[in-house]
């Protein structure tokens, strides 16, 4: 059993219960598609990366949040260290090399430094997804947080959500003077020596050259050490929107579009979360369906080694139309 490190200062929250979505009618046939074709499907390789869901809990409330992380979104709880711990040992034995931890806002989850050592004991890197705000920069975080870098080096690599370049382009997503704090958090980070990345929002309204030169410019003006040209430094997601309706995807699509499903996160990564209400953990197909029960897999990271089919829009406005990925 791990011990606990305990954090101070929580930040207080009201829990609140959101509702359920309906899914688009064309990509509500696991088999098929509307127009009668063979839906795709990704076989399960290997696994890669174990991911987490901290909690739903967030500290803001982003305008186009795909999750719905807000301050009162407690509909995913917050994982215990002790219901994580057997994920972390059973994806070790299955060959896992990193763990992925996203919420909500990682660090309000006063559980995350406690799956982090754990982690980096059992030999597995972390990759932690944040917006780099309050919720990390407190004093006691910072704290405990400095010396895992230091000892750590590039076993922890840390994402900061940064939407936009722009303070207004960044603002407008996720609330007034957000982007000030990131970007304090974000030099925190890069004094404290930590591995970083920037995880930014591709627009409608300029280029990925465009995007890049303005993330150039902020990294160049804030003295970060990162490249946007690095595609390790700087991913640009497209907008997921889950009541929009994109192409399906079918069996065709992988020679049509010349991908391989195997580069698909699903064939390679898991998610754990804890419902509200529910007694255990589960495994879900992927991080970025989490509502959705069709993505259940099973209580174990063993169970939930099977193929998945891709009948969310998801599946394909981000991993296969968008060729995203949240590993890496």
């Amino acid at each position: 059993m791990t011990k606990e490190v305990q954090l101070k200062d929580p930040i207080e929250i009201v829990p609140a219960t959101m509702p359920d979505k309906t899914m688009p009618e064309k990509f509500s046939n696991p088999h098929k598609t509307i127009d009668g074709a063979v839906r795709a499907e990704v076989a399960f390789d290997a696994l890669s990366t174990l991911w987490i869901n901290t909690g739903t809990l967030c500290n803001i409330e982003c305008a186009n949040c795909y999750i719905e992380s807000s301050p009162t979104n407690d509909r995913l709880t917050y994982l215990t260290a002790d219901e994580v711990s057997p994920f972390i040992h059973e994806a070790k034995a299955m060959g896992a090399v990193e763990l992925g931890i996203t919420g909500g806002e990682p660090f309000m989850n006063p559980h995350l430094l406690t799956m982090v050592k754990e982690a980096l004991d059992n030999g597995l890197s972390v990759l932690i997804l944040t917006n780099a705000m309050r919720p990390m920069m407190r004093p006691h975080i910072q704290e405990a947080l400095a010396p895992l870098i230091k000892t750590n080096k590039s076993r922890i690599k840390i994402r900061v959500s940064l939407d936009h370049f722009s303070q207004q382009g960044h603002d407008a997503e996720r609330g007034a003077g957000s982007f000030a704090e990131a970007l304090k958090g974000l030099k925190w980070l890069a004094e404290a020596g930590a591995t970083l990345s920037i995880a930014g929002r591709a627009t409608l309204a300029e280029t990925d050259d465009d995007a890049k030169t303005g993330y150039q410019t902020l990294f160049s003006t804030n003295n970060l050490p990162l490249n946007a040209q690095n595609p390790d430094h700087l991913i640009l997601f497209p907008e997921m929107d889950e009541n929009g309706s994109p192409p399906e995807v079918s069996e065709q699509c992988w020679s049509l579009l010349g991908v391989n499903p195997s580069d698909m996160m699903c064939a390679s990564s898991r998610m754990v979360v804890k419902r509200q209400g529910a007694k255990v953990p589960t495994v879900l197909a992927c991080t970025l369906i989490t509502y959705d029960e069709r993505f259940d897999l099973g209580e174990s990271l063993q169970q939930a080694a099977q193929p998945v089919k891709l009948n969310h829009p998801h599946c394909a406005t981000f991993c296969v139309l968008g060729g995203s990925s949240c590993t890496g």
